[in-house]
Protein backbone atom coordinates (compact mmCIF):
# COMPACT_ATOMS: atom_id res chain seq x y z
CA UNK A 1 0.00 0.00 0.00
CA UNK A 2 1.42 3.60 -0.98
CA UNK A 3 0.02 6.60 0.96
CA UNK A 4 -0.78 9.38 -2.19
CA UNK A 5 -0.87 13.05 -1.51
CA UNK A 6 -1.95 13.72 -4.81
CA UNK A 7 -5.86 14.68 -5.92
CA UNK A 8 -8.28 11.62 -7.09
CA UNK A 9 -9.53 14.07 -9.77
CA UNK A 10 -6.27 15.12 -10.87
CA UNK A 11 -5.58 11.60 -11.36
CA UNK A 12 -8.19 10.18 -13.13
CA UNK A 13 -10.04 8.52 -9.76
CA UNK A 14 -13.72 9.26 -9.02
CA UNK A 15 -16.10 8.12 -6.67
CA UNK A 16 -18.56 5.22 -8.26
CA UNK A 17 -22.08 5.22 -7.29
CA UNK A 18 -23.73 2.36 -4.82
CA UNK A 19 -26.05 1.38 -7.16
CA UNK A 20 -22.78 0.13 -9.68
CA UNK A 21 -21.25 -3.08 -8.79
CA UNK A 22 -19.27 -3.96 -5.23
CA UNK A 23 -16.70 -6.62 -4.75
CA UNK A 24 -18.08 -6.34 -1.38
CA UNK A 25 -18.92 -4.63 1.92
CA UNK A 26 -17.38 -4.11 5.07
CA UNK A 27 -18.98 -3.66 8.35
CA UNK A 28 -17.54 -3.50 12.35
CA UNK A 29 -19.09 -5.78 14.79
CA UNK A 30 -20.94 -4.04 17.99
CA UNK A 31 -19.52 -3.99 21.66
CA UNK A 32 -19.49 -0.40 22.88
CA UNK A 33 -22.09 -0.34 25.57
CA UNK A 34 -23.06 3.11 26.02
CA UNK A 35 -24.22 2.93 22.50
CA UNK A 36 -25.74 -0.35 22.18
CA UNK A 37 -27.92 -1.75 24.96
CA UNK A 38 -27.85 -4.83 27.37
CA UNK A 39 -24.15 -5.58 26.36
CA UNK A 40 -24.43 -5.06 22.77
CA UNK A 41 -26.34 -8.45 22.30
CA UNK A 42 -29.82 -7.20 20.64
CA UNK A 43 -27.56 -4.76 18.42
CA UNK A 44 -25.29 -8.47 17.19
CA UNK A 45 -28.44 -10.02 16.23
CA UNK A 46 -29.37 -7.48 14.22
CA UNK A 47 -25.55 -6.94 12.66
CA UNK A 48 -26.33 -10.77 11.63
CA UNK A 49 -28.60 -10.14 9.68
CA UNK A 50 -27.43 -7.70 7.49
CA UNK A 51 -24.42 -8.96 7.53
CA UNK A 52 -26.32 -12.60 6.40
CA UNK A 53 -27.95 -10.58 3.59
CA UNK A 54 -25.38 -8.93 2.04
CA UNK A 55 -23.12 -12.08 1.82
CA UNK A 56 -25.89 -13.35 -0.68
CA UNK A 57 -24.78 -11.14 -3.56
CA UNK A 58 -21.31 -10.10 -2.15
CA UNK A 59 -18.05 -10.56 0.16
CA UNK A 60 -18.59 -9.14 3.20
CA UNK A 61 -15.74 -8.41 5.87
CA UNK A 62 -16.52 -7.88 9.60
CA UNK A 63 -13.88 -5.88 11.53
CA UNK A 64 -14.18 -7.17 15.30
CA UNK A 65 -12.13 -6.78 18.07
CA UNK A 66 -9.41 -9.30 19.38
CA UNK A 67 -11.73 -9.93 22.66
CA UNK A 68 -15.22 -10.14 20.53
CA UNK A 69 -13.53 -12.48 17.43
CA UNK A 70 -14.59 -15.70 18.84
CA UNK A 71 -18.58 -14.47 19.35
CA UNK A 72 -18.76 -13.20 16.49
CA UNK A 73 -17.33 -16.54 14.58
CA UNK A 74 -19.91 -18.12 16.06
CA UNK A 75 -22.67 -15.64 15.16
CA UNK A 76 -22.13 -14.93 11.76
CA UNK A 77 -22.22 -17.27 8.80
CA UNK A 78 -19.15 -19.13 7.58
CA UNK A 79 -19.27 -16.89 3.97
CA UNK A 80 -18.91 -13.93 6.07
CA UNK A 81 -14.89 -12.73 6.74
CA UNK A 82 -13.73 -11.33 9.81
CA UNK A 83 -10.41 -9.17 10.58
CA UNK A 84 -9.38 -8.27 13.64
CA UNK A 85 -9.16 -4.33 14.00
CA UNK A 86 -9.14 -2.17 17.19
CA UNK A 87 -12.09 0.56 16.56
CA UNK A 88 -13.88 2.80 18.88
CA UNK A 89 -17.47 1.55 17.74
CA UNK A 90 -19.22 0.36 14.88
CA UNK A 91 -19.95 3.08 12.54
CA UNK A 92 -18.06 1.18 8.78
CA UNK A 93 -19.69 4.23 6.77
CA UNK A 94 -18.58 6.13 8.74
CA UNK A 95 -14.65 5.53 9.38
CA UNK A 96 -14.00 2.67 6.56
CA UNK A 97 -12.26 4.71 3.51
CA UNK A 98 -14.37 6.21 0.72
CA UNK A 99 -13.30 4.20 -2.56
CA UNK A 100 -12.72 6.21 -5.80
CA UNK A 101 -11.80 4.32 -9.29
CA UNK A 102 -10.46 5.05 -12.43
CA UNK A 103 -11.43 3.92 -16.19
CA UNK A 104 -9.49 1.00 -16.14
CA UNK A 105 -10.98 -0.17 -12.95
CA UNK A 106 -7.84 0.00 -10.45
CA UNK A 107 -9.35 1.18 -6.85
CA UNK A 108 -7.85 3.31 -4.61
CA UNK A 109 -9.28 4.40 -0.91
CA UNK A 110 -9.53 7.98 0.73
CA UNK A 111 -8.05 8.48 4.32
CA UNK A 112 -10.61 11.53 5.76
CA UNK A 113 -9.93 12.86 9.24
CA UNK A 114 -12.43 11.45 11.71
CA UNK A 115 -13.31 13.26 15.09
CA UNK A 116 -16.60 11.81 16.20
CA UNK A 117 -18.80 13.99 14.23
CA UNK A 118 -17.92 17.10 15.64
CA UNK A 119 -14.86 16.93 18.29
CA UNK A 120 -15.28 18.48 21.10
CA UNK A 121 -17.37 20.64 19.60
CA UNK A 122 -19.97 18.54 19.51
CA UNK A 123 -18.80 15.11 19.18
CA UNK A 124 -20.90 11.95 19.85
CA UNK A 125 -17.87 10.31 21.64
CA UNK A 126 -14.11 10.78 22.60
CA UNK A 127 -11.64 9.69 22.13
CA UNK A 128 -11.84 8.59 18.48
CA UNK A 129 -8.22 7.97 17.68
CA UNK A 130 -8.68 3.68 17.05
CA UNK A 131 -11.51 4.79 14.61
CA UNK A 132 -9.37 7.48 12.89
CA UNK A 133 -6.75 4.85 11.79
CA UNK A 134 -9.78 2.15 10.57
CA UNK A 135 -9.66 3.59 7.15
CA UNK A 136 -6.01 3.28 6.53
CA UNK A 137 -5.95 -0.09 8.09
CA UNK A 138 -8.30 -1.23 5.95
CA UNK A 139 -6.87 -0.08 2.66
CA UNK A 140 -3.97 -1.84 3.72
CA UNK A 141 -5.68 -4.97 4.38
CA UNK A 142 -7.50 -4.33 0.69
CA UNK A 143 -4.16 -3.93 -0.58
CA UNK A 144 -5.54 -0.78 -2.09
CA UNK A 145 -3.28 2.83 -2.31
CA UNK A 146 -4.83 5.43 -0.24
CA UNK A 147 -4.67 8.96 -0.48
CA UNK A 148 -4.38 10.90 2.42
CA UNK A 149 -6.67 13.53 3.71
CA UNK A 150 -6.52 13.57 7.56
CA UNK A 151 -6.55 16.94 7.26
CA UNK A 152 -9.96 17.71 6.02
CA UNK A 153 -12.98 15.81 8.63
CA UNK A 154 -15.90 13.98 6.64
CA UNK A 155 -17.63 10.92 6.91
CA UNK A 156 -18.80 8.57 4.43
CA UNK A 157 -22.33 9.10 5.53
CA UNK A 158 -21.74 12.84 4.33
CA UNK A 159 -22.07 12.14 0.80
CA UNK A 160 -23.59 10.45 -1.89
CA UNK A 161 -22.26 9.62 -5.44
CA UNK A 162 -24.79 9.29 -8.60
CA UNK A 163 -21.52 8.16 -10.58
CA UNK A 164 -21.01 10.80 -13.23
CA UNK A 165 -20.15 13.89 -11.24
CA UNK A 166 -22.47 14.78 -9.24
CA UNK A 167 -22.20 14.72 -5.30
CA UNK A 168 -24.81 14.95 -3.05
CA UNK A 169 -24.27 16.41 0.85
CA UNK A 170 -26.07 18.63 3.21
CA UNK A 171 -25.04 22.23 5.00
CA UNK A 172 -26.39 21.47 8.40
CA UNK A 173 -23.28 18.46 8.11
CA UNK A 174 -20.66 19.43 6.35
CA UNK A 175 -20.76 23.17 7.43
CA UNK A 176 -20.61 22.45 10.99
CA UNK A 177 -18.59 24.17 13.37
CA UNK A 178 -17.05 20.52 14.78
CA UNK A 179 -15.72 19.66 11.25
CA UNK A 180 -14.37 22.18 9.10
CA UNK A 181 -14.38 25.45 10.66
CA UNK A 182 -12.02 27.54 9.00
CA UNK A 183 -13.32 26.50 5.62
CA UNK A 184 -15.70 28.57 3.09
CA UNK A 185 -18.15 26.53 1.67
CA UNK A 186 -16.76 27.25 -1.76
CA UNK A 187 -13.28 25.78 -0.08
CA UNK A 188 -15.45 22.64 1.05
CA UNK A 189 -17.15 21.97 -2.46
CA UNK A 190 -13.59 22.08 -4.16
CA UNK A 191 -12.16 19.91 -1.85
CA UNK A 192 -15.23 17.47 -2.67
CA UNK A 193 -14.81 17.66 -6.12
CA UNK A 194 -10.59 17.09 -6.01
CA UNK A 195 -10.90 14.23 -3.41
CA UNK A 196 -13.94 12.45 -5.32
CA UNK A 197 -13.41 13.64 -8.74
CA UNK A 198 -16.46 15.41 -9.24
CA UNK A 199 -17.79 18.31 -10.91
CA UNK A 200 -20.54 19.19 -8.83
CA UNK A 201 -22.05 19.50 -5.50
CA UNK A 202 -25.49 19.50 -4.33
CA UNK A 203 -25.67 21.31 -1.09
CA UNK A 204 -29.55 20.44 0.67
CA UNK A 205 -30.09 22.51 3.46
CA UNK A 206 -30.80 20.23 5.91
CA UNK A 207 -31.62 16.06 7.03
CA UNK A 208 -33.65 14.11 9.07
CA UNK A 209 -34.52 15.83 12.59
CA UNK A 210 -32.83 14.85 15.74
CA UNK A 211 -29.67 13.21 13.44
CA UNK A 212 -27.01 13.44 15.80
CA UNK A 213 -24.59 13.13 12.97
CA UNK A 214 -25.59 16.98 12.02
CA UNK A 215 -28.09 15.61 9.51
CA UNK A 216 -26.00 12.90 7.23
CA UNK A 217 -27.53 12.94 3.92
CA UNK A 218 -27.59 9.37 3.93
CA UNK A 219 -30.42 10.00 6.12
CA UNK A 220 -32.48 12.12 4.36
CA UNK A 221 -31.72 11.69 0.58
CA UNK A 222 -30.15 9.29 -1.91
CA UNK A 223 -29.34 8.70 -5.57
CA UNK A 224 -30.81 5.32 -7.35
CA UNK A 225 -29.73 6.21 -10.42
CA UNK A 226 -28.39 9.37 -12.23
CA UNK A 227 -30.89 12.08 -11.69
CA UNK A 228 -32.98 10.57 -9.85
CA UNK A 229 -32.97 10.40 -5.83
CA UNK A 230 -35.61 9.65 -2.94
CA UNK A 231 -36.33 12.04 -0.20
CA UNK A 232 -36.74 11.41 2.88
CA UNK A 233 -41.01 12.92 3.14
CA UNK A 234 -43.76 13.54 5.49
CA UNK A 235 -47.42 14.72 4.57
CA UNK A 236 -47.95 16.39 8.34
CA UNK A 237 -47.12 19.77 9.03
CA UNK A 238 -47.02 19.34 12.24
CA UNK A 239 -44.13 17.43 11.97
CA UNK A 240 -40.94 18.65 12.64
CA UNK A 241 -39.09 16.77 9.60
CA UNK A 242 -41.92 18.41 6.97
CA UNK A 243 -39.77 21.91 6.61
CA UNK A 244 -36.83 19.86 6.74
CA UNK A 245 -38.10 18.12 3.76
CA UNK A 246 -40.06 20.95 1.92
CA UNK A 247 -36.63 22.90 1.86
CA UNK A 248 -34.40 20.09 0.31
CA UNK A 249 -37.47 19.29 -2.24
CA UNK A 250 -37.35 23.32 -3.06
CA UNK A 251 -33.73 23.24 -3.32
CA UNK A 252 -33.59 20.33 -5.75
CA UNK A 253 -36.22 21.51 -8.05
CA UNK A 254 -34.26 24.18 -8.54
CA UNK A 255 -31.14 22.29 -9.72
CA UNK A 256 -29.59 20.47 -12.17
CA UNK A 257 -27.10 17.28 -11.87
CA UNK A 258 -23.30 18.01 -13.72
CA UNK A 259 -24.25 16.01 -16.76
CA UNK A 260 -27.45 19.14 -16.87
CA UNK A 261 -30.58 16.79 -15.96
CA UNK A 262 -33.09 18.40 -13.64
CA UNK A 263 -33.23 16.08 -10.22
CA UNK A 264 -35.89 14.15 -10.44
CA UNK A 265 -37.53 13.39 -6.94
CA UNK A 266 -39.41 10.72 -5.37
CA UNK A 267 -41.17 11.23 -2.14
CA UNK A 268 -40.27 7.99 0.53
CA UNK A 269 -42.47 8.62 3.30
CA UNK A 270 -41.07 8.54 7.08
CA UNK A 271 -42.15 6.40 9.39
CA UNK A 272 -45.90 7.37 10.16
CA UNK A 273 -45.22 6.94 14.41
CA UNK A 274 -41.93 8.77 15.47
CA UNK A 275 -39.84 6.52 16.65
CA UNK A 276 -39.13 6.89 19.95
CA UNK A 277 -36.37 5.26 23.36
CA UNK A 278 -38.61 3.61 25.79
CA UNK A 279 -36.98 3.66 29.63
CA UNK A 280 -36.47 0.31 29.16
CA UNK A 281 -34.27 0.82 26.60
CA UNK A 282 -32.37 3.52 28.19
CA UNK A 283 -32.04 1.24 31.32
CA UNK A 284 -30.12 -0.95 29.24
CA UNK A 285 -26.96 1.85 28.24
CA UNK A 286 -23.91 2.01 30.16
CA UNK A 287 -23.06 5.82 30.68
CA UNK A 288 -20.91 7.75 29.26
CA UNK A 289 -18.51 10.27 31.38
CA UNK A 290 -21.04 9.43 33.83
CA UNK A 291 -24.02 10.58 31.85
CA UNK A 292 -27.19 8.66 30.00
CA UNK A 293 -26.43 8.93 26.46
CA UNK A 294 -30.34 7.94 25.56
CA UNK A 295 -33.39 9.61 27.54
CA UNK A 296 -36.79 7.86 27.76
CA UNK A 297 -38.95 9.35 25.12
CA UNK A 298 -36.39 10.70 22.68
CA UNK A 299 -37.29 10.49 18.97
CA UNK A 300 -34.80 9.12 16.80
CA UNK A 301 -33.78 9.68 13.18
CA UNK A 302 -35.83 6.81 11.82
CA UNK A 303 -35.44 6.97 7.74
CA UNK A 304 -35.96 4.55 5.36
CA UNK A 305 -33.64 6.22 3.11
CA UNK A 306 -31.21 4.61 5.32
CA UNK A 307 -30.60 1.53 2.90
CA UNK A 308 -28.02 -0.46 1.27
CA UNK A 309 -27.82 -1.05 -2.26
CA UNK A 310 -25.86 -4.78 -2.44
CA UNK A 311 -25.26 -6.20 -5.81
CA UNK A 312 -28.68 -7.94 -6.88
CA UNK A 313 -30.56 -6.16 -3.07
CA UNK A 314 -31.59 -3.57 -1.45
CA UNK A 315 -31.78 -3.61 2.40
CA UNK A 316 -34.22 -2.16 3.53
CA UNK A 317 -34.56 -0.75 7.22
CA UNK A 318 -38.25 -1.76 8.93
CA UNK A 319 -39.43 0.05 12.66
CA UNK A 320 -42.77 -2.04 13.19
CA UNK A 321 -44.51 0.58 11.08
CA UNK A 322 -47.00 0.96 8.46
CA UNK A 323 -45.23 2.93 6.42
CA UNK A 324 -42.76 -0.28 6.23
CA UNK A 325 -44.33 -2.12 3.83
CA UNK A 326 -44.76 0.99 1.99
CA UNK A 327 -41.11 2.02 1.74
CA UNK A 328 -40.16 -1.46 0.35
CA UNK A 329 -42.80 -0.90 -2.52
CA UNK A 330 -41.29 2.36 -3.22
CA UNK A 331 -37.97 1.02 -3.44
CA UNK A 332 -39.16 -2.27 -5.41
CA UNK A 333 -40.12 0.70 -7.99
CA UNK A 334 -36.73 2.25 -8.23
CA UNK A 335 -34.66 -1.22 -7.98
CA UNK A 336 -36.81 -3.65 -10.38
CA UNK A 337 -33.94 -5.43 -10.97
CA UNK A 338 -33.14 -6.41 -7.50
CA UNK A 339 -34.86 -7.86 -3.97
CA UNK A 340 -35.83 -6.45 -1.34
CA UNK A 341 -34.68 -7.39 1.91
CA UNK A 342 -36.57 -6.33 5.07
CA UNK A 343 -34.56 -5.84 8.19
CA UNK A 344 -35.89 -4.90 11.79
CA UNK A 345 -33.45 -2.14 11.93
CA UNK A 346 -34.82 -0.84 15.52
CA UNK A 347 -31.81 -2.20 17.67
CA UNK A 348 -29.49 -0.69 14.83
CA UNK A 349 -31.59 3.03 14.92
CA UNK A 350 -30.77 3.01 18.81
CA UNK A 351 -27.00 3.58 18.24
CA UNK A 352 -27.92 6.21 16.60
CA UNK A 353 -27.54 5.72 12.97
CA UNK A 354 -29.23 2.47 10.55
CA UNK A 355 -28.12 -0.26 7.77
CA UNK A 356 -26.57 2.25 5.79
CA UNK A 357 -24.32 3.74 8.50
CA UNK A 358 -23.01 0.14 9.54
CA UNK A 359 -22.05 -0.84 6.09
CA UNK A 360 -19.73 0.70 3.79
CA UNK A 361 -19.21 -0.82 0.22
CA UNK A 362 -16.19 -1.54 -2.03
CA UNK A 363 -16.97 -1.06 -5.43
CA UNK A 364 -15.62 -3.63 -7.68
CA UNK A 365 -12.53 -3.23 -9.77
CA UNK A 366 -13.27 -4.80 -12.72
CA UNK A 367 -13.12 -2.01 -15.73
CA UNK A 368 -16.40 -3.31 -17.39
CA UNK A 369 -18.16 -2.32 -14.16
CA UNK A 370 -17.11 1.05 -14.39
CA UNK A 371 -19.56 3.52 -16.00
CA UNK A 372 -18.02 6.51 -16.80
Amino acid sequence: MQILHTLPRQDGFAMPAEFQRHDGCLMIWPERGDSWRNGAWPARKAFCAVASAIAQTEKLTMLVSAAQYETARAMLPPAVRLAEMTTDDSWARDVCPTFVRNAAGELRGIDWGFNAWGGLTDGLYFPWDADNHVARKVCDLLDTDTYDSRDFILEGGSIHSDGEGTILTTESCLCSAGRNPRMTKAEITEKLCGMLGAEKVLWLPRGIYGDETNEHVDNICAFTEPGKVVLAWTDDPSDPQYALSAACEKYLAGQTDARGRAITVQHLPIPRHPVCVTEEECQGLDLWDGEPTRTPGERLAASYVNFYLANDAVLVPQFADPMDAVACEILADCFPERTIIPIAAREILLGGGNIHCITQQIPARERSAFHA
